[in-house]
């Protein structure tokens, strides 16, 4: 099997503006990633780099102010909250397949977890959008935001800010946020929505997981000390919203390749934030 080959229909996935079209890539290209052998030699995968990914012209990307509620008491309020949860599948789909393209000469189990990690985020995505259409709806019907991408932006030059800021940070916040949302669509009377979530929510372990393995294995390949760049990474973000997500899952992010230190300090984050007047948490 060409890496050859396999880099360049991940680019095609990458690059593609259709979300269909991008998916059925995607799984094309996971299926070459996945069956490069260990002799690989991944030095020249990011080679030239990767501009911004291929995205369609709706949804329109607007502020997070002005995307629309999330209510889940009508079908609607719950349409746009599937559709919401699909661009963040999407958005997720090319953050995998960027790290896949970007980073160069890592590890041949790198490439193989992120590969895989896109195939199952083009899936979440399906899975959302075909229960989108079921609503009536479809991607791109409603506003969203890019706030996701942006992060990927600001962490495209180091592969261990982007698995510590990425996948263990923003992402992570689904660890706790996927519960909450199960359980207001059940509240809502939509045990299928909240059927797929629960899958989602499984599968988003892993790729929290995948995240923790690498950031893990670059602080010990570059001598660093773990809990010191996990500190100075969350300072230099400055932007600690656990607490809007409710407390820490301990036990889920353990599964997720945090260690109790780290865990420790996410809690006193967040009762940090769930002090300051208007926290909401």
């Amino acid at each position: 099997m060409s890496l050859n080959f396999a880099r360049e229909v991940a680019l095609s996935a990458y690059y593609e503006t259709d979300p269909e079209t991008k998916m059925a890539l995607t799984r094309q290209a996971a299926q070459l990633w996945l069956a490069l052998d260990h002799e690989t030699d991944y030095g020249v995968v990011g080679h030239g780099g990767v501009q911004a990914p291929g995205r369609p012209l709706k949804p329109e990307l607007v502020s997070p102010k002005q995307v629309p509620k999330r209510n889940p008491v009508s079908a609607q309020g719950r349409a746009v909250h599937i559709h919401a949860l699909a661009h963040i599948e999407f958005v997720a789909t090319n953050l995998a397949w960027d790290a896949v393209l970007r980073f160069s000469g890592l590890p041949h189990a790198y490439y193989r977890d992120w590969a895989q990690v896109a195939l199952e985020e083009a899936k979440h995505y399906e899975m959302l959008r075909d229960r989108l259409r079921q609503y009536g709806y479809d991607y791109g019907d409603f506003h969203a935001h890019n706030g996701l991408w942006q992060m990927a932006e600001k962490t495209a030059e180091d592969p261990l800010h982007r698995m510590m800021l990425v996948p263990r940070y923003l992402e992570a916040r689904a660890l706790e946020a996927v519960p909450i949302m199960r359980r207001k669509f059940l509240e809502g009377g939509d045990q299928q929505t909240a059927d797929i979530l629960t899958e989602i929510g499984e599968e988003e372990i892993g790729h929290v997981a995948a995240g923790s393995r690498w950031f893990a294995a670059l602080c010990k390949t570059r001598g660093m000390d773990r809990q010191q760049a996990f500190l100075d990474l969350l300072t230099s973000n400055g932007r600690f919203k656990y607490g809007s997500k409710g407390a820490v899952n301990r036990e889920v992010r353990l599964q997720a390749g945090f260690t109790p230190w780290e865990l420790d300090q996410l809690d006193q984050l967040h009762h940090r934030s769930s002090r300051r007047p208007g926290s909401g948490g």
